[in-house]
């Protein structure tokens, strides 16, 4: 599997058969070249947050590949559908989605629908929460938030144990803070066999599984 970051939430997650994006938010555009992307079956959107969901970047990739299925949550399809898109809050094959509750942000957010998904059986996205309760080998950790803390973020992997953690919703911190929280995380998880990637925007990151 080949995983590349785009900038906070969005990960192009490639297989030789399947390639997906997830998460294609406001802080990813122009950072995610649509244009060096040559296959794309299906975007995944956790929420409709601004920052996990921008509709300019869907359609750039929407007018590229036209067939590409879109899932998300059905806050999220009503919003396509106003704008024209379609999607579906139904899982593709290859798909489920688990339990994963968007954290409160109150009274600055509204709270939303958030969705869990468990990608190829390998993968798990949790989208802005800290409060899910199971993972697969590669997890996709928010790993700082206005809603939540790093030491929970690092806690929770202990206590889940996925061989593989892929940081992502690390916008909020400069180059040299996410330096020394990388390290942090990669130090703390690999004395319990767990490896921590220090993913660069658009660099692939190849994991055997």
């Amino acid at each position: 599997m080949i995983i590349t970051k785009y900038n906070h939430a969005c990960l192009l997650v490639e297989t030789e058969d399947r390639a997906a994006i997830f998460d294609p938010g406001s802080m990813s555009e122009g950072i995610l070249d649509v244009s060096k992307i040559s296959k794309l079956d299906d975007i995944f959107i956790t929420h409709i947050h601004q920052d996990h969901f921008y509709i300019p970047l869907i359609k750039q990739l929407i007018e590229k590949f036209n067939d590409v299925r879109i899932t998300s949550t059905d806050e999220v399809v009503a919003k396509l559908n106003e704008e024209g898109v379609k999607a579906s809050s139904n899982t593709p094959s290859g798909v489920t989605f688990f339990s994963s509750p968007h954290e409160s942000v109150e009274s600055l957010l509204p709270t939303p629908e958030e969705i869990g998904i468990h990608y190829l059986d390998l993968l798990s996205d949790p989208g802005d929460s800290h409060s899910f309760k199971e993972t697969k080998e590669i997890l996709a950790l928010p790993i700082t938030a206005p809603w939540g803390s790093s030491i929970k973020a690092l806690n929770l992997v202990i206590d889940l144990k996925p061989k593989y953690v892929i940081p992502i919703h690390d916008w909020h911190w400069n180059d040299k803070a996410k330096e020394q929280m990388y390290n942090s995380f990669e130090k703390v998880l690999a004395d319990r066999n767990i490896k921590f990637y220090k993913p660069i925007n658009g660099e692939p990151i190849t994991i055997d599984v």
